[in-house]
């Protein structure tokens, strides 16, 4: 069945070499792939340009002028079932997925899963600390656990348990996507796109699992501008949020 992999990106021209040579890498390389380029001001554009003249597979460059994660990937799914997907992942060009990262998500998609979402890691060529490294990853895991029990995540309307979701390490369905309504089109300061999309399936799905087979590397730039706790306000609901929205495209 035809994949494709979307991979949002506003100003990455420093970052996304190392993501396009992650998935380059790939041990499984039928798949496509499309940048959606969110109104970078940079040479992202272009980087991916000269990527896809070399790339083991096809590469697709869209623009979407309207910022946000959400807008991105919502512009990238569609485009991507436009043309034929029938599974889609998505990862974020700050990251690097490991070197099975489509093998574990297409293996996820032959036991009849609908939507996985997989672990993130620090990316190691940032040279994560052990704080980085162990100890912000298991409150991240623990503060999941309070999202599974939360009132509005137990809803009777949802067909699937909450579980820890990241942007940047999802896989889904084009057949699920389009039926539960897809990425939600909000500023980057909105709730977290990430989530919204996984309770809008959650409402359509009961094959929607955590996949720790997934793994991608995450940049911890966020993380060292901001530090853990602004870092971890913001990933809760946007409790923290930046007085420039600006700031919230951390580069």
């Amino acid at each position: 069945m035809t994949l494709w992999t979307v991979v949002p990106a506003l100003n990455e021209e420093a970052s996304i070499g190392g993501t396009l040579a992650a998935l380059a890498a790939q041990s499984d390389t039928d798949f496509t792939l499309v940048v959606v380029d969110n109104a970078s001001t940079d040479a992202t554009a272009e980087t991916v340009r000269r990527f896809a003249a070399t790339a083991p597979f096809p590469v697709h460059l869209v623009h979407e002028p309207r910022p946000g994660a959400g807008s991105a990937a919502d512009t990238g799914f569609r485009y991507a079932i436009g043309h034929g997907a029938v599974l889609l992942t998505r990862t974020d060009a700050d990251c690097l997925p490991a070197r099975d990262w489509i093998a574990a998500a297409r293996a996820e998609f032959a036991r009849g899963t609908e939507m996985a979402c997989g672990r993130s890691v620090p990316r190691p060529d940032e040279s994560p600390s052990f704080a980085e490294r162990v100890l912000l990853p298991a409150v991240v895991r623990t503060t999941a656990l309070y999202g599974r029990f939360r009132a509005a995540h137990r809803d009777p309307r949802y067909l699937a348990p909450y579980v820890l979701c990241h942007g940047h390490n999802i896989a889904l369905t084009a057949e699920l996507y389009l039926r539960c309504g897809g990425a939600p089109r909000i500023p980057l300061a909105g709730p977290p796109e990430d989530v919204v999309l996984l309770n809008r399936a959650r409402e359509h799905s009961a094959r929607i699992v955590r996949a720790e087979r997934m793994v991608v590397g995450a940049s911890l730039r966020r993380l060292r501008a901001w530090g853990a706790r602004r870092t971890l306000l913001w990933c809760w609901d946007r409790r923290y949020r930046p007085a420039d929205e600006r700031q919230a495209h951390v580069r």
